[in-house]
């Protein structure tokens, strides 16, 4: 009998995760008739929002996670309009006085649309009167007296540099030739490398507003994004360009160890596995402590050449305050070679089921839209393992000539080694 040419199945046989099961989940969403009768009705809304003004209660546009996307974000939007729509108070002429807002106000708002989960439409209103599209959302942020859009956010803000950024000011890109293809617009949050590669964006996407670290400028049309400051921020003292240093306090000792089970585990853990931590993990990090999180710790802390109680695992003030600014050393690889079934940085099955969350995520679907499987992303890539990653990886798979259980969508070792290599 002949070898196979690769093994797609873990070695250990007890392994009763999802990816030693054969299965291949049917994508979710409608028959094409009514995704094109969906379509259909938005452009519809979009057309005639001059001629007749749209209701203030519309209904939400349907999550439709296992729909394929154009490379341009799916965002069409309203136009300029007052708070709460049509019935709402008439908008104040243009070149009102601004309102004076700080940097922090910006992002605490952002985030109360992110943690409520905002739903996407260009014509529903959310309850504090912004309209629930890209622009609406910076309208809120920067509490503008007024819904704008991208064409107009323009002159209530003024250019700026790319070195220039920081936290709550926006990257917008106005196609002027044709406003409802690729327009789009997101909130700064900080830089998350040295290398001003990748960012945190807040951006009001379907299905819902969101939080996600993204490459610079944008995922699509990245040349065609401009950095923009509003212009009624309150400037304090000038950063460095990077995450502000309130955002991620360390929270104190006592968050950390055995019994412990709150939200800083979680980040330690994610920020642990972002440099090199990752392979200590069974199933992502979480928010109760484990003997994971000890052992990623302290492999952190033995990388940065501290030993005896330096390096016992628990993370302090030094330790955090490396990981939260992206400083210190990472992490060496496994000694004895690659990391897991023979493939070098391979994390494991465990990382890509439902419910997965982390950085193994992100990479692979980076590495995706790389290789030119990212139409099925709706923005880009991120943590959070979800059916766009599947049909992603699954396409690649198909394209290495696999059927069946091969490819079910879920990376394993060769599929690891071939996206990689």
């Amino acid at each position: 009998m002949d070898t196979p040419v690769f093994e797609e199945l873990d070695a250990a046989g007890d392994c009763e995760c999802p990816g030693c099961r054969r299965r291949t989940p049917v994508a979710p969403g409608p028959p094409a008739g009514r995704r094109a009768l969906i379509v259909a009705t938005a452009a519809a809304a979009a057309v005639g929002a001059g001629a007749a003004a749209a209701p203030p209660a519309a209904a939400h546009a349907p999550e439709r996670p296992g729909v394929p996307a154009a490379e341009d974000p799916d965002t069409p939007q309203g136009g300029r309009a007052p708070l709460h729509g049509p019935a709402g108070r008439p908008a104040p002429a243009p070149g009102t006085r601004l309102a004076t807002i700080s940097r922090t106000e910006i992002i605490d708002r952002a985030k109360t649309w992110v943690a409520a989960k905002v739903p996407y439409s260009m014509t529903a209103y959310w309850s504090d009167g912004y309209r629930q599209d890209c622009s609406g959302y910076v309208s809120m942020a920067w509490k503008l007296p007024t819904n704008e859009w991208t064409g107009s956010l323009g002159t209530v803000a003024d250019r700026i540099t790319k070195d220039e950024l920081q936290p709550g000011d926006i990257l917008l890109f106005h196609n002027a030739a044709d406003p409802q293809k690729g327009s789009h617009v997101v909130i700064f949050g900080g830089w998350t490398d040295s290398t001003h590669t990748a960012y945190t964006a807040y951006e009001q996407t379907p299905p819902h507003a969101r939080k996600l670290a993204t490459p610079y400028a944008y995922w699509s049309n990245s040349a065609k994004y401009l950095p923009y400051r509003y212009k009624g921020v309150a400037e304090g003292k000038a950063g460095t360009g990077g995450a502000p240093a309130a955002a991620r306090p360390y929270p104190g000792a006592s968050y950390f160890g055995p019994g412990a089970n709150n939200r800083h585990v979680t980040e330690l853990g994610r920020m642990l596995a972002a440099r090199g931590a990752g392979r200590f993990y069974a199933s992502g990090p979480g928010p109760r402590w484990s003997e994971a999180d000890r052992r990623a710790t302290e492999a952190f802390q033995l990388a940065q050449g501290w030993r005896g109680r330096e390096a016992d695992g628990l993370p302090g003030p030094g330790t955090w305050r490396l990981l939260a600014e992206g400083r210190g050393k990472d992490v060496p690889a496994a000694a004895g070679g690659p990391a897991s079934h023979g493939v070098a940085g391979y994390p494991g099955r465990a990382m890509f089921r439902p419910g997965a969350e982390n950085p193994y995520v992100t990479r692979l679907g980076e590495r995706l839209v790389r290789k030119g499987f990212g139409r099925y992303y709706t923005t880009g890539p991120g943590p959070r393992w979800g059916e766009a990653d599947r049909r992603a990886v699954q396409a690649f798979q198909r394209t290495q000539g696999w059927r069946g259980g091969a490819a079910d969508g879920y990376p394993g070792p060769e599929t690891w080694r071939r996206l990689f290599s």
